[in-house]
């Protein structure tokens, strides 16, 4: 769970492939909570990386809408959001050990049942574990917008992604991102409107006013406290 957050890839010579990817993993030390909640809750929330294809429902021991969020942080709106729909199966994926043990911790003060989380590369778990149209709906809140233009191409928002999501997606699925990072809406919004088989939620087709659905987290209360905007995309798998 902890050490092998990327599967190492090797060319034909068995030589180590580096591959784009879009996030560093920082290392940061555990709080006592946080490894209390790793140690009590992984074995009943905790899902190990295989390269294999999971059925969901059995992942949670019961059929319901899935919602899977890439890079939940410390996990603050995923437990609310799973909190309050307790209909749904809500997945989550980050790489950093204290967010997941965070989230761990917060999960287990709610006494949730219907949340899952993993400790792995998002891409992976994509490709290799998630069915297609298994998804119900995917979200990614403020990733990494790298902001450098020579680091561009690190944005996870890219044109594969946007199939790969759509695979995952049932019909009528819907992929929801948010960021604070203009540059990085504008440049979501491009990949978007190009990619097949997705219906823009927005009257504009541009931004959606955030849904209710999205909680506000205190990054972004401070974020509004200092003028800073939000933008919210919603687009709906329609082929």
């Amino acid at each position: 769970m902890i050490n092998n957050v990327i599967s190492p890839e090797y060319d034909e010579d068995g030589r180590a492939l580096r591959r784009v990817r879009s996030f560093v993993r920082r290392q940061g030390r555990l709080t006592s909570r946080q490894q209390q909640a790793l140690d009590n809750m992984w074995p009943k929330m905790g899902l190990n990386y295989q390269p294999e294809l999971s059925d969901m429902g059995a992942l949670f021991g019961r059929e319901a809408p899935v919602v899977l969020e890439i890079g939940f942080g410390m996990g603050a709106s995923l437990v609310t959001m799973a909190s309050q729909n307790l209909e749904k199966n809500f997945f989550g994926i980050e790489v950093h050990v204290p967010g997941v043990g965070a989230c761990l911790a917060s999960a287990e003060e709610e006494n949730l049942s219907n949340l899952r989380v993993m400790c792995h590369d998002a891409i992976e778990v994509l490709n290799n574990m998630i069915p297609n149209q298994s998804l119900d709906m995917v979200q990614l809140f403020f990733p990494d917008p790298w902001h450098k233009v020579r680091h561009n191409k690190r944005r996870i928002v890219q044109p594969e992604f946007a199939q790969l999501i759509r695979n995952k997606l049932k019909i009528g699925g819907v992929f929801h991102m948010a960021t604070d990072w203009q540059p990085y809406a504008e440049h979501m919004l491009e990949v978007m409107s190009e990619a097949k088989g997705y219906s823009n939620l927005s009257e504009n087709d541009d931004y959606v006013p955030r849904p209710d659905s999205r909680p506000v987290t205190k990054f972004e209360m401070r974020g509004q406290r200092l003028g800073h905007g939000v933008w919210d995309l919603m687009f709906e798998r329609v082929e």
